[in-house]
Parts: structure tokens; C-alpha cells; sequence
């Protein structure tokens, strides 16, 4: 097994392949990869350059942003939702499982697949991280694992993961590209395309990357998921937080003007006119500063802390106003100046709270705390909610490549399957996260119901319009593998009556031969 720089390999990926194939074909464009992977235009190792953080798109400080709106108690609240309904913890029954029903494999194998697949929610730790897993991967729009082998004896399978700081590594593309000459027009030819990732400390090293500088690590040993949504320009992978980060920096800016515009105006202020006569404008200004101190309190309202104190070195929200006044004026005078009109008015603050809400795909309905969930039929759910319930399937889908990554390492290296044999069964592994949405067994139910009822509805018919066939796969909707599964399970569960009907019957008792009265 080679070892490429740090880390481990086992063999060339589908991805690799894929590469050289196209290699073969002689492309001047390199393949479409969405995966937010840094790509570079030079002529080896030694020359890449990849810097981490200082650029005007940088993705460390996308990070930290999301990072920081998830401490925001609406975000908090919207997060709490999307995760909650994700993972579903505190069951009997794992979070999730992995079903191999649609793959040709043989049942020893499935078998073994799914004690692996055990083994690595084990190394996670999912049944009891998995909330703060899911939550980590959902506000950074990524998530990195290291997976560790032992290199003494790599068929052992992996040993363990560790989560790796987002900042900390970049996945990079390495594309070397050769000249073309076509008469008088040179187009460069991709000639080889490396992909590794890229580890640096940034809290001791430097945020830039260079041959000197950071650890390459090779692909395999690296598990590693993003959001899926990448900036077409920049082609930098986004997080699902990136649509909020305007929402809610208004929010943050209209309730501090809120609070600012609801204390400084709330009480009636006085007006002072002070008459001054004909003294000097330095001498008026001291008469009215004397005043002023004498009878004059501030408040004051700190922006960061919420606090209201008495100091007269910050912003002044509660103030008299002193206004000297000249001879042959009205001389001294108080007057008050009213408060400010619809204090109560928050349909700004509530516009933009909305506005957060869809930013995050979150029903505006869990918003409101005072409508109850609904226990109803399913027809009387809201549209907004199966919109949530088609996104969190999407999130889970997503999600799940992170387990596919390591449980593909943990059977190639055990020699359960080979890398030929994984790729032909990947796209056929579905995974199932528990439930307990009402919404989604309701669905089931009526679904169920519906077709029940067309299908005692048409029973007359089957054989003289319809077939049997033809009931099971239009009406029922069941597809082969389902047919040929309910028929065995109907056979056995047959046989099974039949011997037990045999059993009960009683032993036939031969009747004694009575002789005829004489």
C-alpha cells in the first residue's frame, strides 16, 4: 500500500480515473468539480501557493461569520429546528441505518457491511454527538475528517476519525497543463491533475501555503462534505447561512435604534430659555454651564451592554436642552417637549425577523409561539412545512456522504469489497434517519389509505380489465424487487399456516367392530 506524502492510499479513486480518461481525450478544460476545492495553475508542488485567509472572498472568515450568526437568538432558534428535525435522538432504534435491499450483494456480505457500518457510527460517536455533529457541519457549510489507519497493519481498517478545523485545511486541485499548437493559435492542454489537501495551524504557522509551509495530505485520508452550495464565480463552497448574514445585520441595526429611538424619546424633556442679558458670550456660556451642572442629570445608554447609568462621558439619552436668551427677549422660560408617538409600534423588527426565517428555509409558522402544532389530517398541513420537510431530506442526503467516505476505507482496506466492487454499489446504498415528524407518518397513513381504497374499488375487475400485475405496480406501486419479496414472505407465512393447521388436527381414531345383536 503506498504511502502518498501523509496519510494512506488505496488505489486510484473513480474520480482518477475519470481524469485520465478524460486526460486521453486530450480536454483544454479540466473536469466541472463543485466541491470548493482551490485550484491551482502551476507546474508542481513546490510552486503551489494557497492562501487561507486575507483574500476579499476568504472562506475562514465566511466561517466565522456563520459562527458567529448562530449565536443569535433567532438563528439559534431556526438552527435548533432544521437540526432537531435532521437528527432524531433519545429513540431506542439507532439515528440512522444504512439499507443495502437494493444491491445484488449476497447476504454474507450485507452482513458484513452492516457490522462495519455499526463500527463506524462507533468512531463517531453519532448516537451520542450526533446532534452537535450535524449542527457543526450545518452552521460552518463543511466538515473534515481525519481518518487513521495503522500503516503496520492497514487490514485492520480504520482505527479512527478526528474532526479537523475547517480554517485550518483547504482541499487543493494541482492542474498541469501542457502547449498546444494548432497553426497560429497555442492552447494549453491539461497533461495531469493532482488533488490533495492542505493542513496548516494557523493559530502558530502562517496563512499562506507554500512547498515550505503546511502538510500535504493525501485524499483517502481525508473524509470531507460541504454544503453543496458553491459560488458559480468564485467557486468557493457557501454555507446555508450565507443568505442570512444581511437579515441579520438589519435586525441587529433596527432593534439598536429600536432601543436607542424608545429611551431617548419615551419621557417629556424640559426646554430651558435662560436670559443671559448683555454679558460676553464666554461669561453667558460659563452663567449657563453653572445652571446646567446645578439642576442637570444625564442618563446614559450602552449600545453593547443594554445598561442605563448615570455618566456624563458617553452618549446622552436623557437631556435637558439649555438655550441662552438675550435681553429684550421673553427673558427665562421652561418649557417641555413631548415624548415620542407609537413606542409600541415593532412591525419593522417582525418584518425582519420573517425575513431571517426564509433566509434560513424555516416555516414563519414556528416563528409565531403561540400556534400550536397541528395534529390534523395531513391535507391540513401548510405548504411551508413539506417545503421544510423536502429540505431536510436534502440535508440529510448531503450529510450522509461523510459516512460514505469512511464506511468505502473501512471495506477496501478489510477486503470486504474491492474498490471495482464499491463502485458499482454506491450509487444503490440509501441511508434512513429515525422519525418521529407526525407530518411524515401521517403522509404514509393517508397514502396507504388512498391507494387501499382504489385498489377494493377495482378488485371486481382484476382479471376481466386489469391484471394482477398490473394492480400491484400501478395501484400499490410496488416495483419488482418489492413483488418478488411480498411473494416469498406470502409463501412462507402460507406454509407456515398450513403445518400448523396439521398440527391441531387431531390423530384419526379407529372405530372398534361391534358385533350385531343376536
Amino acid at each position: 500500500m503506498p504511502i502518498d506524502i501523509f496519510g494512506f492510499s488505496i488505489g486510484k479513486t473513480t474520480k482518477e480515473q475519470e481524469v485520465e480518461k478524460n486526460l486521453k481525450q486530450e480536454s483544454f478544460v479540466s473536469p466541472d468539480e463543485y466541491d470548493g476545492a482551490q485550484q491551482l495553475n502551476t507546474g508542481g508542488f513546490m510552486g503551489s501557493y494557497v492562501d487561507f485567509s486575507g483574500g476579499i472572498q476568504d472562506e475562514n472568515q465566511f466561517i466565522q461569520t456563520y459562527r458567529s450568526l448562530s449565536l443569535y437568538p433567532e438563528v439559534d432558534m431556526a438552527i435548533e429546528d432544521i437540526v432537531n428535525d435532521s437528527i432524531i435522538m433519545g429513540t431506542d432504534r439507532k439515528p440512522i441505518k444504512i439499507d443495502l435491499e437494493h444491491t445484488n450483494l449476497s447476504e454474507n456480505i450485507k452482513t458484513k457491511i452492516y457490522r462495519e457500518f455499526d463500527n463506524v457510527l462507533k468512531m463517531f460517536d453519532f448516537s451520542n454527538k450526533g446532534y452537535e455533529i450535524f449542527r457543526r457541519w450545518y452552521v460552518d457549510g463543511r466538515v473534515y475528517y481525519h481518518i487513521i489507519i495503522d500503516k503496520d497493519n492497514p487490514r485492520a481498517g480504520v482505527k479512527e476519525v478526528r474532526a479537523i478545523d475547517p480554517t485550518k485545511i483547504k482541499k487543493v486541485r494541482n492542474v498541469n497543463k501542457k502547449p498546444y499548437v494548432q497553426g497560429h493559435v497555442s492552447v494549453p492542454l491539461i497533461s495531469n491533475i493532482e488533488e490533495f489537501y492542505v493542513y496548516i495551524d494557523n493559530d502558530k504557522k502562517s496563512h499562506q501555503y507554500t512547498g515550505a509551509s503546511g502538510v500535504k495530505i493525501s485524499p483517502d485520508s481525508i473524509a470531507y462534505v460541504h454544503s453543496g452550495i458553491v459560488d458559480t464565480t468564485t467557486k468557493k463552497v457557501v454555507g446555508y447561512l450565507q443568505k442570512a448574514i444581511r437579515p441579520v445585520n438589519m435586525l441587529r441595526q433596527i432593534e439598536d435604534a429600536v432601543v436607542i429611538y424608545r429611551i431617548s424619546r419615551a419621557p417629556e424633556r424640559r426646554i430651558f430659555y435662560i436670559d443671559v442679558g448683555n454679558l460676553p458670550k464666554a461669561k453667558a456660556e460659563a452663567y449657563l454651564k453653572d445652571l446646567m451642572n446645578r439642576y442637570k442629570n444625564k442618563l446614559v445608554y450602552n449600545q453593547t451592554t443594554g445598561e442605563v447609568r448615570d455618566d456624563r462621558n458617553h452618549l446622552h439619552m436623557l437631556e435637558d436642552y439649555w438655550l441662552p436668551r438675550r435681553e429684550g427677549g421673553r427673558g427665562t422660560e421652561i418649557t417641555t417637549l413631548q415624548g415620542g408617538q407609537n413606542l409600541g409600534e415593532m412591525s419593522d423588527v417582525e418584518y425582519l425577523q420573517r425575513k431571517v426565517y426564509r433566509s434560513l428555509n424555516v416555516p414563519l409558522s414556528r416563528l409565531e409561539t403561540q400556534n400550536g402544532f397541528n395534529m390534523g389530517r395531513s391535507a391540513e398541513i401548510t405548504r411551508d412545512e413539506v417545503k421544510f420537510y423536502k429540505f431536510i431530506q436534502r440535508l440529510r442526503f448531503k450529510f450522509c456522504s461523510v459516512f460514505t467516505d469512511v464506511l468505502k476505507k473501512q471495506l477496501i482496506l478489510k477486503g470486504v469489497l474491492t474498490e471495482d466492487d464499491w463502485n458499482d454499489i454506491t450509487d444503490l446504498i440509501t441511508y434512513h434517519f429515525n422519525e418521529d415528524s407526525y407530518f411524515a407518518e401521517l403522509r404514509e397513513t393517508e397514502i396507504l389509505k388512498e391507494r387501499l381504497q382504489v385498489l377494493a374499488a377495482v378488485e371486481p375487475y382484476v382479471g376481466k380489465y386489469f391484471s394482477t400485475e398490473y394492480i400491484r405496480k400501478t395501484v400499490l406501486k410496488q416495483d419488482e424487487q418489492e413483488i418478488e419479496k411480498l411473494n416469498a414472505q406470502t409463501e412462507s407465512e402460507q406454509t407456515a399456516v398450513q403445518l400448523m393447521q396439521m398440527q391441531m388436527q387431531p390423530p384419526d381414531q379407529e372405530v372398534p367392530n361391534e358385533e350385531p345383536p343376536q
